[in-house]
């Protein structure tokens, strides 16, 4: 079905994105992944190229725009690429918001430009050994002394956590308050008692560090509060949605490149003198799954207008969330069926597809927490 979300300017911009893409990170697949992590480099070439910033103030070198359809456009650029790239979803769309809406001025003349260009790398650490989804389970504290705050605990699952340079740390800084004893702290590379666990050995996605952080007496100045004190779980309740419902487009938009090649194997390879795909179950099954991202893609692609036009609840994106990645995860593990042996292979795209998607219905929260969300919007 034909998609109206874009424009025209929209799609010039796929165009730098596929350039980028071409330039940048096909070449360097192969040794990103072999390292297990991606070259600095690759987020200030995506700075260069306009894909860093482009939603950051101009008076701090950003492009100055709040269009989502831009952030939508790279997201399903690199998934259909497959290719091992940095984090910009994380950077773009998760991260980022936080730095710009609510930075103080002078917080902004010290991180925006930075982050803007690429040449600083930002991540937030939320998930704990024992607090993962259950966010109010958090047990990283801070206390006040003086002007700072003395940061101690540890995160786990943090994506760009070896990468990073400034990290937004949700801590707790009152014990008594409840939701609203939470504060985001930054801290930066290099502060004393902050130091990075292993890189965490995945599954899939091998090229994007997830790591271990630790924090041990780290001296965070008040200077470094990120929005205001004891608001840290209403701020991350206000960026939520739009992660979701990114971590939905790249789902949609990996599996459905997935799909395509897919297709083309099944009216290439022959068994029993025919195209695999000439047999019926085999043809219901690509036409199922045809359906299945068409149908999915239309409602995505509502909810990313909904944001655009500033009306996305967290239920319509937590539906856009759990859904999609359920949906991608079904059609990849369909794909890897029909390609038999192959699929088994790490030489084919939908091998990898498999052990990279897995995560989706997972990170951002979980399939079940979404439907928690949308079970409670109900009364129930």
């Amino acid at each position: 079905m034909k998609r109206t979300i874009y424009d025209a300017e929209h799609e010039a911009f796929r165009d730098t994105v596929r350039g980028y893409i071409e330039s940048e990170l096909v070449p360097n697949a192969e040794k990103w992944e072999a390292d297990r992590i991606v070259d600095r480099s690759a987020y200030v070439a995506a700075g260069k190229h306009g894909l860093i910033g482009f939603n950051m103030p101009e008076e701090y070198g950003g492009g100055g725009s709040d269009d989502f359809r831009f952030n939508a456009i790279i997201d399903e650029e690199i998934a259909k690429a497959g290719v091992p790239g940095p984090g910009l979803s994380l950077h773009n769309d998760v991260v980022a918001p936080y730095f710009k809406d609510l930075t103080t001025d002078e917080q902004k003349e010290r991180w925006l430009p930075g982050i803007t260009t690429g040449e600083t790398i930002i991540a937030v650490a939320m998930t704990e050994p024992g607090a993962g989804s259950d966010l109010a389970g958090i047990r990283t504290s801070a206390v006040r002394d003086g002007d700072d705050w003395i940061l101690n605990g540890s995160k786990t699952f943090i994506s760009s956590g070896i990468n990073s340079d400034l990290v937004v740390v949700v801590a707790r800084t009152d014990p008594e308050a409840g939701h609203k004893g939470f504060t985001l702290l930054v801290v930066e590379r290099g502060m004393e008692g902050f130091s990075r666990g292993r890189k965490l050995d995945k599954m899939g996605m091998h090229a994007q560090d997830t790591a271990e952080l630790h924090f041990e007496n780290v001296r965070v100045p008040n200077a470094n509060v990120l929005g205001k004190e004891g608001r840290g779980f209403y701020h991350l309740m206000q960026n939520l949605p739009s992660e979701r419902l990114s971590i939905a487009i790249s789902a949609i938009a990996g599996a459905r490149e997935t799909w395509r090649q897919t297709l083309q194997y099944a009216k290439d390879r022959k068994a029993f003198g025919q195209p695999i795909g000439s047999f019926q179950h085999n043809r219901f099954l690509l036409a199922e799954m045809d359906t299945e991202l068409d149908v999915t893609e239309q409602y995505v692609d509502r909810c990313l207008q909904a944001i655009v036009d500033g009306e996305l609840t967290a239920v319509e994106a937590a539906k856009a969330k759990w859904w999609a990645t359920e949906v991608a995860k079904k059609v990849v593990d369909q794909c890897v069926q029909l390609h038999g042996g192959y699929g088994w292979m790490m030489e084919y795209r939908v091998c990898r597809d498999y052990v990279d998607g897995r995560i989706m219905t997972i990170f951002g929260g979980t399939t079940e927490i979404m439907k928690e969300i949308i079970g409670r919007d109900l009364g129930l």
